[in-house]
């Protein structure tokens, strides 16, 4: 009887492992920026669904370099289309996937109890209030806001005078956070970063005329299913706009 039991409760075991293990998984690459928002939408995607949704967040073109060396993804959010166009151009991605979820803006931020002011129409200004300490912002080779900040600094005519007060971070909430524990005295990063940071402060935002769009590509890869796929179609519906846009991001520009 005692084996009839433990037999019983072994087949139990099983079909519980078994049912478990037969969950969808979606795996998600996303650029760091966008991670704490689509984390929200997922943990409500997957109440009472028989699925997992798992979010590996870091810099745009780090996520890329490992979708390239195999690791497993089923989705991928890039900062920018640098690194969407690179990880289709290896044939990583399913053919005509991608398309632009979400833009953004582009902003420099100082800690909140520093009351600075920078005037990006006068060349002067961000060199005087930096003086000589650090400007926080992220690596241009792999994080796309490094590389719009860049682009913007080089627009303006003072990317010259502020390059060598670099501090360079591996990815824009890097960034934000050594602004706001006081590691550098400003930072370049999204406007939504700064919204969703209570420790830091906007200063100025960067004219849109001074870097590309900023766009936030999606794509499935060659290997995503059904799951993936539905949860790509959830993104952009009613329930994931309104988290989006409470979080400040902005539809993607055309």
């Amino acid at each position: 009887m005692k084996k009839s039991l433990a037999l019983i409760a072994a087949l139990a075991l099983g079909l519980l492992t078994s049912a478990a293990s037969a969950a969808d998984q979606i795996r998600i690459f996303a650029a760091a920026s966008v991670a704490p928002s689509l984390q929200k939408i997922a943990d409500s995607y997957k109440a009472g669904k028989d699925v997992e949704v798992s979010i590996t967040p870091a810099a745009s073109g780090a996520l890329a370099k490992q979708i390239e060396a195999g690791a497993p993804a089923d989705i991928f959010i890039s900062a920018d289309l640098k690194w969407m166009t690179y990880v289709e151009g290896k044939g990583l991605m399913k053919d005509g996937s991608s398309f632009n979820l979400l833009g953004n803006s582009l902003v420099l931020v100082a800690a909140k109890d520093d009351k600075v002011t920078v005037d990006f129409a006068d060349k002067a200004s961000l060199p005087a209030v930096l003086g000589q300490e650090r400007l926080a912002v992220g690596e241009a080779k792999s994080v796309p806001a490094g590389a719009y900040a860049e682009e913007a600094l080089k627009s303006l005519g003072v990317y010259e005078a502020v390059s060598p007060r670099f501090a360079p971070a591996e990815n824009v909430r890097v960034a934000l956070q050594m602004v706001a524990r006081g590691e550098a005295k400003l930072g370049i990063v999204y406007g939504t970063d700064a919204a969703a940071e209570p420790g830091v402060a906007v200063v100025a935002t960067f004219p849109e005329t001074s870097h590309k769009p900023i766009v936030y590509p999606i794509g499935l890869t060659k290997n995503a299913g059904q799951a993936a796929a539905d949860f790509v179609t959830y993104l952009k519906g009613p329930e994931a706009e309104a988290v989006f846009t409470a979080a400040s991001f902005v539809k993607p520009a055309k």
